[in-house]
This record gives structure tokens, sequence and C-alpha cells, in this order.
């Protein structure tokens, strides 16, 4: 069964949460209450609301600063914020910068079911379903609020940058976007921006006039034109030519695509995705890639974290290729040894998921037996293996670690930096002796 929509309650009066909270859950849905903003962060984190009901005015962390953070870390969760009616002009404020709607005080009923209705039509659709991030094998929870961010993207038509390291899965990304928008039923065209010369992307992307080219005597559609109703990624943005990063801003405001040579534009209707593993900020400093352009392309972003910043999916993702080359190269069925395994989870994957998926496609073609060994696996990563350390050398580094950061901090006053450890000063001395720390060394380092 669908599980009920969920709620996500604001406010730091108690009766007027209490009552809310019984309004709502009678009309079935899930609700959970808290009384501040910083709270609400928290709740929704776990909680995962489809909205959030929360009060204008609030101490700490206000209405407004609350719909700020979820608009970072939650794009495309609608707030609807309540408010008193003398604060209804900065409600107003609130519903311009991206609040969904908002409600005065004292709350009608029927006024707040239809609201949180609409709400809701908006963040969770009726035809949601898993099937869209099929190629995302994930079991994360780093990657799985990624996802849920992308999903609540698609569900408008907002301009998206992805970036990430090469090999992380940008364009996988961005494909599964397409698949859970409301374009998914047009067509989704990839244009490889970093894979050929400047006047063949720009007939590419764009199109080309009759007789520009001896062998093609028609007018030819760009790969923008062809997207019309779907969706265009533009993969590694950052690679495309200036002159062309004008051009494509010139597309952007007009909406129209105006092929070489052609008189009239063609409206077009295409969700634009672009992707870049470079710092795209960097690059307009340099004056190679134009800030305009970049501020129109990233109406909202998405960044891929590394495969080391998720190393628990490293075994799924690992027996995920495994079944797939198996059955590409025709082989025998063969699983991984376990300590293969823990190899695996312990090397360098610059590379990201591309990487490891090469990787397990040279175990495949290598072993000869059904079972994949530790010292197979270690032969191919090279350089990359790594030995994790014991664990009382783990906690020996990382204690060290954090006596070095106190000592930075308080420039070497011991006194204070036990305080903050929470330790006396003598064991706080022992502690810096038995880790080799001589506090002398950080004096005069606060602050740096």
């Amino acid at each position: 069964m669908k599980t009920p929509p969920r709620i996500l309650l604001v406010d730091d009066d108690p009766g007027l949460l209490r009552l809310l909270s019984i309004r709502l859950l009678a009309e079935g849905y899930e609700v959970e209450g808290v009384d501040n903003g910083k709270a609400a962060l928290d709740a929704t984190a776990s909680f995962r609301p489809d909205v959030v009901l929360t009060d204008l005015q609030m101490e700490q962390v206000n209405g407004i600063e609350l719909l700020q953070s979820i608009q970072r870390d939650w794009p495309g969760l609608p707030v609807v914020m309540m408010t008193a009616h003398g604060t209804i002009p900065d409600a107003v404020t609130a519903t311009q910068s991206g609040a969904f709607g908002f409600i005065t005080k004292p709350i009608d009923k029927n006024e707040l079911l239809d609201l949180i209705s609409r709400a809701i039509k908006v963040s969770r659709p009726p035809e949601t379903t898993d099937a869209w991030r099929d190629a995302i094998v994930t079991r994360s929870p780093l990657i799985n609020r990624l996802l849920d961010k992308a999903h609540a993207l698609a569900q408008g038509d907002s301009r998206v940058l992805i970036t990430g390291e090469s090999g992380a899965g940008k364009e996988i990304l961005a494909t599964a976007i397409h698949k859970a928008s409301t374009h998914r039923q047009g067509k989704l065209v990839v244009m490889k921006c970093s894979t050929m010369a400047e006047n063949l992307l720009e007939a590419e992307l764009f199109g080309r006039a009759a007789d520009t080219f001896a062998d093609a005597p028609t007018s030819q559609p760009g790969l923008y034109q062809l997207a019309q109703g779907g969706t265009l990624i533009l993969d590694e943005v950052a690679d495309m030519p200036m002159r062309l990063q004008v051009k494509l801003l010139r597309v952007i405001e007009e909406q129209s695509v105006r092929p070489v040579g052609a008189a009239d534009g063609v409206p077009v209707d295409a969700r634009l995705i672009s992707t870049t593993h470079k710092d795209l900020k960097a690059l307009i400093m340099d004056g190679k890639f134009r800030e305009d352009l970049y501020y129109r392309l990233s109406q909202s972003s998405l960044h891929i974290p590394t495969l080391n910043e998720h190393p628990e999916d490293i075994p799924i993702l690992a027996n995920y290729f495994l079944e797939q080359s198996i059955a590409a190269q025709n082989r025998p069925r063969m699983v991984y040894a376990p300590e293969a395994i823990e190899a695996l989870m312990s090397a360098k994957w610059p590379g990201n998921v591309r990487q490891l998926k090469n990787k397990v496609a040279e175990h495949v073609e290598q072993c000869r037996t059904p079972v994949i060994s530790v010292e197979l696996v270690q032969d191919s990563l090279g350089e990359h293996a790594t030995v994790l350390p014991s664990f009382t050398d783990a906690r020996d580094e990382f204690i060290r670690n954090y006596l070095s950061q106190l000592l930075k901090m308080t420039g070497g006053n011991v006194s204070q930096a036990a305080r903050m450890a929470k330790r006396n000063r003598t064991d706080f001395y022992k502690l810096l002796s038995r880790h080799q720390l001589d506090p002398e060394v950080f004096k005069h380092t606060a602050g740096h």
C-alpha cells in the first residue's frame, strides 16, 4: 500500500502544534511536530516529509531561515508558512522567495487542508515509482538523500547543473532525473561538449542550414530542437567554447533555436541538464566560462559524492557489475572472495564508480576459477590498493589529530584545550606526552 503523505509541523506554540497535529492525523496524514527551526532541519532528514508547515515567527531559526535551508538541502520540498495578520508582508516576501504559500492565524481547517493537498500534488505526484532510479545501485544514506533531492527537482522545470568528479555518475543521475520528470515522454538527448571541434559542435547542437556542407543539401535540426518536449543533457558543459557559450545563452534567454542561416526561430520546450567535473566558478574567474550562463544553467544544482565518500556501496556495486560482466563476457558464474571485497572497500578510487566497473570487468576477464581471489584484486589495483590500519593505530591517529586541532584552536593553551576536551589538566598533559605533542609548537597558531 502507498504510504500516507507526511507533514512536518513547526511551531513554538505547543497548543497550536497539538491542535494541528490532531486535525491532520484525522485526515489520514502522517504528522511529525517540532517546536523550533533547528529541530525541523533534523526532522526533515529523518522523517522525509512531503510538506513542511511552519510558523513564520520563531526564535533562533525563523521560518524564512528554515525555508532557505530547505531550499538549499531539499530543493522542491514545499514549505507553507503560517503567519499572524501583522506579518503578512513577510509571508508574501517568503512566497516570492519560494515558499509554496501562506495561511493566516487563526487557521481555517478547510483552507489548510486545501493548501496542503495542492502542495502534496507538487511534492508527491501520483505516478511516483522507483523505476526512474533503477540504474543507480546504492544503499548509502548519502546517495539516497541525493536521489530524494533529484526526484524533487525532477517534478519542476528548472535547469539543473550536476557537478562531481569524473566517473561519479553525473550522466546516469541526469538520465534518472529525465525519467522521473514531466518531460519523460519526450526524447532524452545527450550532447558531449568535449568530443568534437567547435564548428561541428555548433552544428550538432544548434543545427545546420541548407548547403552548409556539400553532403547536407537540406537544413538539419540540432540536438536542441530534437529534444523538443524532452530533455537535453549538456555533458561536460565547461568544455564548450566561449563563442558557443554566448549562443547558448541567447538561446536560453529567447527560448528559441535559430539554426545557422535560418530566419525564423523554432520554439523549444526542452529541459536543460548540464554536467561538469570542473570548477565553473574558478573558470569564471579565469575568463573561460561566462558567469551569466553559469547562473542560467544552475537554477538548481546537485553534487555527486566520490565513491570514496560512500564506500558502503562498493560491495553491492561490485556484485552488480560482476553479474553484468559475466553476462557480457559469457563466462561461468563466479563470486568475489570475502577478502577480495575487503580489498575493494579499502582501495582508493580516483576514477570513482566507472573505475570500479572497469576493474570488475578486468577481474572477470582474468579469473580462471569460480572465486575471484584477493591476490588477483590487489594485483589489479596496484598503487590504488591500500591496507587498513589496525583498530589501535586508527584510534591513536584520531586522538593525535584531535589533540592537534585543540592546540591549534587555543594557540597551545593547555588549560583551555583541556577544558574543551572535558579532561583535567594532568590527564591532558599525559595524553600530549603519549602522542608526542609539544604545546609550545602551537603557540600563536589560534585562528590559523
